[in-house]
Formats: structure tokens, C-alpha cells, sequence
């Protein structure tokens, strides 16, 4: 699997641990507040990238001082070799954390099924109404909304730590957006409502849009833990 980009040390993408974050390449969304648009589309000849041969030696030499390994993007899942960087990852003794857009339940399944991931986020981007999910994400299939329900559903019923996020934009989202999204992963241990930011978006037209206010989105998050155990705002 080839990375794109290294964090070497964070303390913020897999709570409560020191973690090392790789950044893949290449996602089947065009989200227009996403802040990775350099990650998005896949590489040319040009770009340059990282193989697991060479983060595993890095991995060894931080071992102990680092507790984990968040394997976020793009998305991931579009990788097929996946299951085996995190099986070589979780052989250095490191917990796994996968950040995904749900659309490749069949990967999730597979890698919860070896074992191979201790903490999953998925991004629930909007509302489970196609239209508004497409809207949202810029580009989607049929197939890819009918994946999402279903990573859902499996990760509502996964025994390992999972959180679902929302990015909320005042262009895309209303309060009553966040509710129903809320409504739609009721039971959840953890959902986490991520403040937009209007910097370096793939739509430059997003730059022109203010964040709600802290008590706007904290107003959102009060009124979803009547659905969720924990809610949490990220970002204000």
C-alpha cells in the first residue's frame, strides 16, 4: 500500500494515545469542504509516495513511544492491500485506528473479522436521504449510498471502539440535518460534530461561508445526545 503523507507523532487523531498518522490516496467522494484535496484524486507519475516497506522501519524504531497507527485519507478501503499493512502494523505491537466514508463494508467486515482494527470513524456526511447525501459528497453512486447504511449498521454492531463524525456546514447542513443524522445512528456510543473550516477547501467557494457559532453547534450536539450516549464537538 502506498502512503502519501506522514504525521509522525499527533495527539489528537486516536484520543487518549501518541499516535503516527499515514494519509492514502485517491477517494470515490468530491466533498467540497474537504481540507485533503491533495489526497483525493489518485497519483500521477509525478507524485511521490511511501511504500509500508518504508514506514515499517520507522514503526520499529518508535515503538514504545508510540501507541498507535490511525490509517485515514482519502479513503482508505479503496486499497485492496489494506488488511496487510494493518496486519504488519498490528505485529509491531501498535493499536489501528481506520478513518472511512463507510462505502467498502465489505473491507471493514473483513478487516473487523481478522482482527485487525481497534478503533474505526466514520464520516456520515449527511442525512441517509441519497439526494442530500450527493449533494454533500459531490459524487456518488447508487451503490456507494447503499454501502454506507450498511457500514453503519455493521459498525453500530462492532464490539471495538467506534465513533461516526459529521463535518457541519452552514451551506450544506441545518440543525435539523444534524438531528436526523442523530435519529439515524441512534444507540451509538460516540458521535463527534466536526466545525467546519472555511480554509483550503476543494470548493474555493466554501472559503466565502462562515462557521456556525460555538453555541449554534453546541446547541446541535445538546439536542442529538437525546439519540446518542456521547456527543462531542470538535474544532470551536
Amino acid at each position: 500500500m502506498k502512503i502519501a503523507g506522514l504525521i509522525k507523532q499527533s495527539l489528537v487523531d486516536y484520543p487518549g494515545r501518541i499516535a503516527a498518522v499515514l494519509f492514502t490516496r485517491g477517494c470515490n467522494f468530491r466533498c467540497p469542504f474537504c481540507h485533503n484535496g491533495h489526497l483525493v484524486y489518485r497519483p500521477g507519475s509525478a507524485e511521490k509516495s511511501l511504500t509500508m516497506e518504508e514506514i515499517l522501519p520507522f514503526l520499529q524504531e518508535r515503538q514504545g513511544f508510540l501507541d498507535a497507527v490511525v490509517i485515514s485519507g482519502g479513503e482508505p478501503t479503496l486499497n485492496e492491500s489494506l488488511p496487510d499493512a494493518c496486519r504488519s502494523i498490528k505485529d509491531l505491537g501498535y493499536l489501528v485506528k481506520l478513518d472511512t466514508n463507510g462505502t467498502n463494508p465489505a473491507m471493514l467486515e473483513k478487516l473487523l473479522a481478522q482482527g485487525l482494527l481497534d478503533y474505526v470513524a466514520m464520516d456520515i456526511k449527511a442525512p441517509l436521504d441519497y439526494r442530500k447525501y450527493l449533494r454533500v459528497c459531490g459524487k456518488l453512486s447508487s451503490e456507494d449510498f447503499f454501502n454506507v447504511r450498511n457500514a453503519i449498521h455493521l459498525l453500530k454492531n462492532s464490539s471495538i471502539k467506534v465513533e461516526f463524525r459529521t463535518t457541519v456546514v452552514p451551506s450544506l447542513h441545518t440543525e435539523t440535518d444534524i438531528i436526523n443524522i442523530a435519529c439515524s445512528i441512534e444507540g451509538a456510543e460516540l458521535y463527534s460534530l466536526q466545525q467546519f473550516r472555511p480554509e483550503n477547501t476543494l470548493d474555493p467557494e466554501l472559503g466565502k461561508v462562515a462557521p456556525y457559532t460555538k453555541e449554534e453547534i453546541e446547541s446541535m450536539a445538546q439536542q442529538c445526545r437525546s439519540y446518542i450516549k456521547k456527543v462531542q464537538v470538535l474544532n470551536v
